[in-house]
């Protein structure tokens, strides 16, 4: 066999034994292709939340730095979003999630939780963990974000503790996830 057709045939089964076995790299810095789940992101309206802005964004801040497989980013003005986010005169309040993309739940935060005490950036948090599926752990104590105004008007906490990180990366962990129902339920944060 002459030596032309010979390395024509080493490259060629070099090149299948590249392609098949680059499924896996042993280099740890190339990300493997489902190494990581996919991140859902889900889109907020706070159009119509006047006077909430810096509560939200620190609200959403909060979430962003503490979950890894959901993001909340703020909707194109006039676009779609999946959270819709008020303000009210009444007690914070939102339907009760995890809300996943192309759906849509709503959140209220209501101004006579704020004439009563309670801090603006928690309430917007709390309100927003219920839009990921977090129901209410009444009473609670100020280290669980959704204990709500059971941790009284002292408190400030916004940030949700390990055991609701872990719910939350739950409900938006798989495919399956992504396509189960809203609750639905209306919960009313009110003491």
């Amino acid at each position: 066999m002459p030596l032309t057709i010979w390395i024509k045939a080493g490259t060629s089964a070099t090149a299948l034994v590249l392609a098949t076995a680059g499924v896996a790299s042993a280099d740890p810095a190339v990300e493997q292709p489902h190494a990581k789940a996919a991140v859902v992101t889900l889109r907020y309206d706070d159009s119509r939340a006047a006077g909430w802005e810096a509560a939200i964004a620190a609200g959403v801040a909060s979430w962003n730095a503490n979950v890894s497989n959901v993001r909340l980013v703020e909707a194109a003005p006039g676009g779609p979003a999946e959270i819709v986010i008020v303000a009210t005169t009444g007690w914070p309040q939102a339907t009760l999630g995890p809300v996943r993309p192309g759906r849509q739940v709503r959140v209220e935060l209501g101004s006579q939780a704020v004439s009563d005490g309670y801090n603006k950036t928690r309430i917007a948090a709390h309100e927003l963990g219920h839009s990921l599926g977090l129901p209410d752990t009444k009473p609670g104590p100020c280290s669980q974000l959704m204990s709500g105004s059971s941790a009284g008007t002292a408190c400030t906490n916004a940030v949700p503790n390990a055991t609701e990180r872990s719910r939350v990366q739950s409900n938006y962990a798989s495919a399956v996830a992504a396509s189960a129902p809203v609750d639905g339920r209306t919960l009313v944060d009110a003491p």
